[in-house]
């Protein structure tokens, strides 16, 4: 029986929701936190330890650490960053503010909620954490330029801690999905709608089409699996004695990272535009 402790954030749905279950199943005790009350309340509902936890909102993040703290005697063992969203839309078409949320939570909260955590993990000699990044982080692909954005900067600054964390006994691992089915088009698409006009943009033409996608039921595209196949990578970064650095989750994810090593960027750029 696995006794260990870990903090997952955006875990209404999706990758962080089972990954929770499977974590727990195994033993682990498990801190679900999300950003809605009704959430919250559903989970706890569920069996789970619960805190609210706001990626966007310092205060909220604040607040859900002095609670995991004080719930776990401050003994941590890992944080599982999954929590974040996408916003669609061509990058013309992005305002700064609209830009600037995707980053607060992708970026911003994560960094935040990371930094009030390390010093508990250093206190107790160690600990992982784990970030669900994205194929998306570290290939740009069309009309997703916020979440494109969002997700190389957390891989270039996760990366820098890595290394500045060397000798601690905190591993850090970075997880790279490519269609994992959840609710993120849904979500995806409640935000085009409010934040994007394809009236008088000059992509109005592919606006029409991807909202055909955003809206699809069912997997959008080839290769999608289910959010387990990122709880075992999850599972497997907080058990091995050596985490991976990188852990690839579908075949698209394998795919381009290996043409981003062997082909020249003109040809990378151009099978990313057919994609």
């Amino acid at each position: 029986m696995n006794t260990k402790t870990i903090l997952i954030t955006g875990c209404s749905t999706g990758i962080g929701y089972r990954t929770a279950e499977l974590l727990k199943l195994r033993g682990y005790r498990v801190i679900a936190s999300a950003r809605k009350a009704e959430d919250v309340t559903r989970l706890n509902a569920e069996g789970f330890e619960t805190v609210q936890l706001d990626l966007a909102d310092s205060a909220s993040i604040q607040k859900a650490v002095k609670q995991v703290t004080a719930m776990t005697e401050g003994k941590l063992d890992g944080l599982f960053n999954n929590g974040a969203f996408g916003q669609p839309g061509a990058v013309e078409d992005l305002s700064r503010d609209v830009l600037r949320e995707q980053f607060e939570t992708n970026l911003f909260g994560t960094h935040e909620l990371t930094n009030l955590i390390i010093p508990l993990m250093r206190q107790q000699g160690g600990g992982r954490i784990i970030y669900n990044s994205s194929v998306l982080g570290f290939i740009a692909m069309t009309y997703r330029g916020a979440y494109n954005a969002s997700k190389f900067a957390l891989e270039g600054l996760v990366d820098t801690l890595r290394l500045e964390l060397y000798g601690t006994n905190i591993h850090l691992s970075l997880i790279e999905p490519g269609p994992i089915s959840s609710d993120f088009r849904k979500n995806a698409f409640a935000l085009y709608k409010k934040n994007i006009d394809p009236t008088h943009s000059p992509h109005k033409a592919i606006y029409e089409t991807m909202e055909v996608r955003l809206q699809k039921k069912g997997p959008a595209v080839p290769f999608t699996l289910p959010p387990d196949a990122v709880a075992q990578k999850v599972i497997h970064a907080m058990e091995a004695k050596n985490p991976r650095i990188r852990y690839y989750v579908t075949f698209p994810t394998y795919l381009f990272g290996y043409l981003k090593r062997i082909l020249p960027a003109r040809l990378l750029d151009y099978l990313a535009r057919k994609v």
